[in-house]
């Protein structure tokens, strides 16, 4: 991967200038090949990552394995295409296995994903099955540990 790229992919608010530092190169150079990387549809775009157990807002993430007929012509292009464009659905993908898709879904309660799979998944004509997995705790995302307690934290607990 390009040394822009992989910068970028661990830490998208890294300016340009900080870039170009790194790679040896001027920060022009660098603000221009990342424009270039936007136009070409290569960065897609930038996101933060949130832990949302120090929210208040409770939230289940939902990985949802989907067992598909592939269509003539387009495979599993349409039905993806389909259930990505559900708002409350992350991410899809295409997976070898025993099923065909993989699913992550965000969503506020258990009873909606329950929901989502009864009225989004299963009335799709070539879904042939779905199996849900819920996630109970996040240890690592997209490269990044997740921390449940800090330094503070810790030392409180001791000293109570």
């Amino acid at each position: 991967m390009d040394q822009i790229l992989s910068l970028l992919s661990h830490d998208a608010r890294m300016t340009p200038a900080k870039i170009a530092e790194i790679i040896g190169s001027t920060e022009e150079e660098v603000r221009a090949r990342i424009h270039e990387y936007e136009q070409k549809n290569i960065i897609l775009g930038y996101k933060a990552l949130i832990d949302q157990d120090k929210l208040e807002d409770e939230t289940v993430t939902a990985l949802i394995e989907v067992r598909v007929t592939p269509q003539a012509l387009t495979g599993f292009e349409q039905i993806a295409q389909q259930i990505a464009e559900h708002p409350q659905v992350e991410s899809v993908y295409l997976i070898s296995g025993g099923y065909d898709l993989n699913v992550v879904l965000t969503a506020r309660t258990l009873r909606e994903v329950s929901a989502f799979v009864a009225e989004n998944l299963a009335p799709i004509h070539n879904v042939l099955s779905t199996t849900t997995h819920f996630i109970l705790r996040k240890y690592k995302e997209q490269g990044t540990l997740y921390n449940p307690s800090s330094e503070d934290d810790r030392e409180e607990m001791m000293h109570d």
